[in-house]
This record gives structure tokens, C-alpha cells and sequence, in this order.
């Protein structure tokens, strides 16, 4: 098959994109830049193309003769307040490429969504995530689609364990934490990949989405515990109670790169932890959190870290 990826540099992308190769696919990827990202360059049958995915009409172009689009497009937060860089990253972008999808008769249809998006949830996030879904789902009858609602994603590369190991060190392990209680079931990457994989394979997944979760229920307090003791620097959590939870959000609001934001803080509001049925049902064993995680953040992960600060020197 063709299959056309929006937002396939990232986290999941990477491992999908991979495994659609593998398979023997061919993929065509929609990017910002004019270059495949460096992790994806060698890979065969990868087909990298420079476009504004935001621009309905260059998605229509790039659509034709796809099999498959799939939308991986997500963003964490947004360079204002009110919003609107939610709207636009998820909601309004999902619109467009349901439109697209239609103009250019592309049959099938993979969107990434996250558990607990709700047109009623508390954050511009999980709200934008919602409308997005719902653009989705009033797609005419031609476009087959299927949803998918991780909780948080984990591996290799991902954003969250990743942070606190490397915030740890720098305050000796002590980290005042909004929300301590929320609890998520923290979901494999490759097992993410591999839902996606398996519903391009499988008719009966059309028309449905897929909450995933993995078989491990954790507070983000003990995530952040979690990530102290595989990283080598124990973690000494300080639980924030709301009020000082939303003051600090609203600090951060304004640090480059918003490591926590108020809308973030709203986020947490709700647990973030699915079942692991949804992987169970694409018959895919949920894989744990505490089987990978050593893999990248003890020893071994330590290992690769300082091997790619010898490389990025011996570059200089």
C-alpha cells in the first residue's frame, strides 16, 4: 500500500513509519522539512515531502492515490492561552484532512486521538482532541476510518520519563509535583504501532476507536519515582495541593518550552488510565512499563546517553 503520514517525525511516528517499511509499504511522509528527519533517511521506500499540512489544498495533492492517510499530529501545548494552537494542531487540522481524504478518494483513514478527549473535558488539549475526533466520525460513508485514545506513551525517546530523569539531577532528586495523584497506564510505543499496523490489516476496526492502555496503573508520582530510581538519582516528591499546583503551572506558563502549563494542570484533572482491552482486542499483549523502562533508563540507557554526547563532541 501508499500510505500517506502527517506528524510521522515524532515519538510514534518513528516506530510506525518502521514498521510500515518493513511490512513493505510504501510511505509517504508530510513534513516541514525538506529532508527525511535523520532517524528515518535510510529507510527504503520513504518517500519525504515538504508541505504545509495545514494548507487543504497542497493535503489534497498529496493525497492522491493514497491507500491510507493516517493523522499523528499532536502538539502538548500551545504558544498562547485561549486555545486556539489546540484548535488548530487538532481539531481544525482533522477537519482538513477528512476534507482531503474525501476530495482525493482515499479510502481509509488512521487518526490519533488520547484517552479522556471529550468536547466537555477540562482542558483545551483533550477538548481540541475531542472535536477533532468528532470531525472524524462524521466523515461520509467512503472514508473508512479508526481511532485510536492512548493513554501516555513510553519508550525510548519519549517525553516524559525522559524529563524527570534528566529535571532530577539538576534539583538533587527534590520536585515540588502538581497533581501527584493522577493516575495513567502508561502504553508501550511499539504496541501503539503495532495497533495502528494491525488495524490497516483488519476491516472489522473501521467505523471504531480504541482506547489503549498497558497493564501497569501508576500515580504520576510514581512514574516520577519511577524515573529516579532507573536514572540513578532518588526522587523526593513534595505533592502540591491545587492551589499552589495551579501557581506553579501558571509560572511555568511562561518558561521556553512550557515543561508544565496551566492547561496541562487542567489535564490532570482527570486520570488517564484505559484498560488494556483495546490492545487485547487487536490481539496485542500489553506490554509493561516496568519491563521496558530499565532498557533506556538504567544502566544501558545511560550508556547510550553518554555514547551520543561522545558522538555530538567528536562532531565538533
Amino acid at each position: 500500500m501508499l500510505i500517506t503520514v502527517l506528524g510521522g517525525s515524532g515519538f510514534v511516528g518513528r516506530e510506525l513509519i518502521s514498521r510500515l517499511i518493513r511490512d513493505g509499504d510504501r510511505v509517504r511522509l508530510l513534513t516541514r522539512s525538506p529532508r527525511p528527519p535523520a532517524h528515518l533517511a535510510m529507510l527504503p521506500n520513504l518517500e519525504c515531502r515538504r508541505v504545509n499540512v495545514h494548507d487543504e489544498a497542497a493535503l489534497k495533492r498529496e493525497f492522491v492515490g493514497s491507500d491510507v492517510v493516517i493523522n499523528l499530529v499532536g502538539i502538548l501545548n500551545e504558544s498562547g492561552f485561549r486555545g486556539r494552537g489546540f484548535h488548530l494542531a487538532h481539531a481544525e487540522l482533522a477537519r482538513k484532512v477528512v476534507a482531503a481524504c474525501v476530495a482525493a478518494q482515499v479510502p481509509r483513514l488512521l487518526h490519533m486521538s488520547s484517552f479522556g478527549a471529550a468536547l466537555d473535558a477540562p482542558s483545551f488539549y483533550l477538548q481540541s482532541k475531542g472535536l477533532a475526533e468528532q470531525h472524524v466520525r462524521q466523515a461520509p460513508a467512503s472514508l473508512a476510518w479508526t481511532i485510536f485514545r492512548p493513554s501516555v506513551i513510553f519508550g525510548t525517546h519519549d517525553s516524559l520519563l525522559n524529563r524527570f530523569a534528566q529535571l532530577l539531577p539538576l534539583s538533587g532528586g527534590w520536585i515540588p509535583l502538581a497533581r501527584a495523584g493522577t493516575r495513567f497506564a502508561p502504553v508501550w510505543v511499539s504496541d501503539v504501532a503495532a495497533a495502528f499496523e494491525r488495524a490497516l490489516r483488519d476491516p472489522t476496526t473501521i467505523g471504531r476507536s480504541f482506547d489503549l492502555g498497558g497493564p501497569e496503573t501508576l500515580s504520576l508520582k510514581e512514574l516520577v519515582e519511577l524515573a529516579g530510581r532507573l536514572s540513578g538519582t532518588p526522587a523526593k516528591v513534595i505533592p502540591l495541593p491545587d492551589f499552589l499546583g495551579r501557581l506553579q503551572a501558571a509560572v511555568l506558563n511562561f518558561v521556553p518550552g512550557k515543561p508544565f502549563s496551566t492547561d496541562n494542570f487542567r489535564s490532570l484533572q482527570l486520570d488517564n488510565a484505559p484498560s488494556t482491552a483495546g490492545l487485547e482486542e487487536l490481539q496485542i499483549t500489553p506490554t509493561a512499563l516496568s519491563t521496558i523502562a530499565p532498557t533506556y533508563l538504567g544502566d544501558a540507557g545511560q550508556d547510550q546517553l553518554r555514547y551520543a554526547a561522545f558522538r555530538r563532541q567528536a562532531k565538533r
